[in-house]
């Protein structure tokens, strides 16, 4: 009788102070290769005494790290972008590893997150202050930007290598030391970037990272040495985060959901529209807080409109995300997948029309796989419009008038993205200046703006008034001093004190 064969599961710790920690906690959580269903590693879940030890190392290296001269700070920051440029494809392999998106989307994730790398990399530029010379007889005033300190970042599932980046790059830049908590779902990319920073030469304890849960978030948000806290995540999490960060005196920056539409007038490409609604409904595999979950047709060109994306749809390769054909891959976790098939149901049951039907498409085996689905005849009432379904699930809606699809946009409580395809350019100028939405796109589905400007939405999907990256991003990493400075008048030895009483 053989004896069973076993496999022995990657272990994913912390890194803290420059080295790789296992914590004391004794909680661990498993980490899958959502192609196969199969666990591939367990990552060690935080204690509080972890976190306490990784802000420790954080603040002992805050000293230092701040007096680094502009100079050194961005000839390091030019090592860290060459960097994990020559590395972005190892990266990439562990996104699609342990969140499965295809290799060409991690390639791209990873790019991205490279952008504001090199966005900061001109950190003196961004860092000067102002100057007012004279504002009184002798006196001049000028500002200066300062790091804040202690600095933190919670971040998702579905961009484990670009969010993080989003913060901690400009963070660091701006001369804070960091603390990361992602997801526990795909943890081993944020050990590879401390592996990287490291090598470029980055101080020990200026980038740490603790793994895990509520464990870990909880004490980040209520630890006093940490001065702010940035997130990305759910609703009712940044909700969370938000309010629990800022009770305990911190600055805090919560990105949350979205339902971004995508409006279609009666004169837009049919074709060009359909290729958008297409790539950015099912991108991803929908897990993207910039995909498009609902098209909303006006008049006429709904039936088109619906038919175009519907022959669209068995041209999506669903499979390994590894597998070059591939163009879409499985979702993250099986609950999940679970959960985003769930509107498949109920959304017929409510009067929705099920144009495409994933589970039937989707791959044999025990991957957490979906097809690409598509709703049609939503209404705002339905489980599938009102929730954030963050999977290959396409909501179409149909409305009579522009005036009509506008007002729905602005009553969704969520405001981070939207598109608008037209051909029409006084509409799409009337569009923009009307619609309140944070981030908005003129025949671009997914309006991700580049990284010298910012990236936010409005109303339920920000908490928080500065958005991440770019110049918002330099604003909230950190915070202005006024100076007002008076010097003796060469010609007498003597200093009069207070201001003079002309100006």
């Amino acid at each position: 009788m053989s004896a069973a064969v076993t496999t022995k599961l990657k272990q994913i710790g912390h890194w803290i102070d420059g080295a790789p920690v296992w914590g004391d906690s004794g909680r661990t959580g498993p980490v899958y290769n959502p192609a196969t269903g199969e666990q591939t590693a367990e990552v060690d879940f935080a204690s509080v005494g972890d976190v306490d030890r990784a802000v420790a190392a954080a603040k002992a290296a805050f000293p230092e790290w701040r007096a680094f001269s502009l100079s050194k700070r961005i000839a390091l920051l030019f090592r860290i972008y060459h960097l994990f440029s020559e590395h972005r494809d190892d990266l990439a392999r562990l996104l699609t590893l342990e969140h499965g998106k295809v290799f060409s989307d991690a390639q791209g994730e990873v790019q991205r997150g490279l952008e504001v790398i090199e966005y900061v990399c001109g950190i003196p530029e961004l860092l000067k202050g102002e100057f007012s010379e004279q504002v009184s007889t002798g006196y001049d005033v000028y500002s200066i930007r300062q790091p804040v300190g202690v600095v933190a970042g919670i971040t998702p599932f579905n961009f484990p290598a670009m969010v993080p980046m989003w913060m901690w790059a400009p963070a660091i830049a701006c001369g804070n030391t960091f603390v990361l908590k992602p997801s526990e779902k795909d943890p081993s990319a944020s050990i590879r970037a401390a592996e990287l920073l490291q090598e470029a030469g980055l101080p020990d304890g200026v980038f740490n990272v603790v793994q895990g849960d509520k464990v870990a978030v909880d004490r980040i948000l209520e630890h006093p040495d940490i001065a702010a806290v940035s997130f990305v995540g759910s609703t009712p999490i940044a909700r969370y985060v938000y309010e629990n960060g800022t009770k305990n005196g911190k600055r805090v920056q919560a990105l949350a959901g979205a339902k971004n539409h995508m409006i279609v007038l009666p004169d837009a490409d049919i074709d060009m529209a359909a290729d958008a609604a297409v790539s950015a409904g099912y991108g991803s595999a929908g897990e993207r807080c910039m995909a498009v979950s609902v098209v909303v047709a006006v008049g006429h060109v709904a039936d088109s409109l619906v038919e175009a994306i519907k022959e669209r749809l068995p041209e999506v390769k669903v499979g390994d995300g590894f597998d070059p054909a591939s163009e879409m891959g499985p979702l993250v976790t099986r609950e999940h997948r679970d959960k985003v098939a769930s509107y498949l149901e109920s959304g017929p049951a409510q009067g929705a029309t099920l144009v495409a039907d994933g589970r039937e498409s989707a791959p044999d085996g025990d991957g957490f796989f979906l097809g690409v689905s598509l709703l049609d005849d939503v209404t705002p009432e339905m489980d599938c419009y009102r929730d954030e379904i963050f999977g290959p699930v396409l909501s179409v809606v149909r409305v009579p008038t522009y005036a009509d699809a506008v007002r729905l946009v602005h009553e969704n409580p969520w405001g981070n993205g939207v598109a608008l395809f037209t051909r029409d350019g006084g509409v799409a100028r009337q569009f923009q200046f009307e619609v309140e939405v944070g981030m908005v796109g003129i025949n671009v589905p997914i309006p991700v703006p580049v990284a010298y400007y910012s990236f936010g939405g409005w109303k339920s999907s920000l908490f928080g008034d500065r958005h991440i990256y770019g110049p918002e991003g330099i604003d909230f990493y950190t915070r202005t001093k006024v100076v007002t400075s008076r010097w003796p008048d060469p010609a007498t030895s003597k200093v009069e004190l207070g201001f003079p009483q002309t100006r």
